[in-house]
């Protein structure tokens, strides 16, 4: 059933368009449907994120993490109430938010319309990861996430919000120190066919996906081989 669920994030839109030995398409996304709602997904997920962590020789829990988003054009099926412009990327269709730790796994991700801006977001998405991560005690973001959101993670969550500014001195596109971490986790999203574009009529689907495409990524690096010590 796994195979059959990696398939259908790999393989794009079409649910019936899975190989003959899988189950029935209707059958497998019913399997979907009932792990997302009831948080099999994310619990997979992070069950494996501890031991990559650990097989790296981390502490499972992370100390420091990064934010940022990312927005995607959204395909037909969104409605419109969960789908917006983004006017700095010129982006119609969804946004998603995401804190990763300094491996670039993934901690949290929201998924909103592309017009909703990155601070309120993270003002939700990082109370979800603070209250779930207890040794989180620093986060990194671009200038996007200034103003009274450092303050508030640092009265409420208990968090420093460390902004990492672009010099004067900086022309064309440059990958600030630390944010190379969360550029490459987006970057691997998109290398999912199914996260190429938004293709979930929920919210909860697209964060779903994506929990997914982060799992097939865990399950690799956990089955790669290790060169064995003389």
């Amino acid at each position: 059933m796994l195979d059959a669920v990696r398939y259908l994030v790999d393989n794009g839109t079409k649910w019936r368009a899975i190989p003959a030995d899988f189950p029935p398409w209707d059958r497998v996304y019913a399997f979907f449907r009932r792990w997302r709602d009831h948080g099999l997904v994310k619990e997979f997920h992070d069950r494996l994120r501890l031991k990559v962590r650990e097989q790296a020789g981390r502490d499972p829990e992370p100390s420091a993490g990064v934010i940022d988003s990312q927005s995607v054009k959204a395909d037909a099926v969104v409605g419109a109430g969960s789908r917006g412009f983004d006017g700095g990327k010129l982006i119609n269709g969804r946004k998603r938010h995401a804190v990763v730790d300094t491996l670039g796994l993934l901690l949290g991700v929201m998924v909103t319309a592309a017009d909703i801006g990155d601070r309120a977001a993270a003002q939700v998405l990082l109370a979800q990861v603070a209250a779930a991560h207890h040794r989180l005690a620093l986060v990194w973001a671009d200038g996007g996430y200034t103003g009274s959101l450092v303050e508030h993670c640092r009265a409420v969550l208990a968090l420093v919000l460390a902004i990492v500014r672009r010099s004067d001195d900086m022309r064309g596109f440059v990958v600030l120190p630390k944010r190379w971490i969360v550029e490459r986790f987006f970057a691997h999203l998109m290398r999912s066919r199914r996260l190429a574009r938004d293709f979930e009529r929920s919210t909860g689907s697209a964060e779903a996906m994506v929990h997914w495409s982060m799992t097939l990524l865990m399950t690799r690096r956990l089955a790669r081989r290790r060169p064995s010590r003389a």
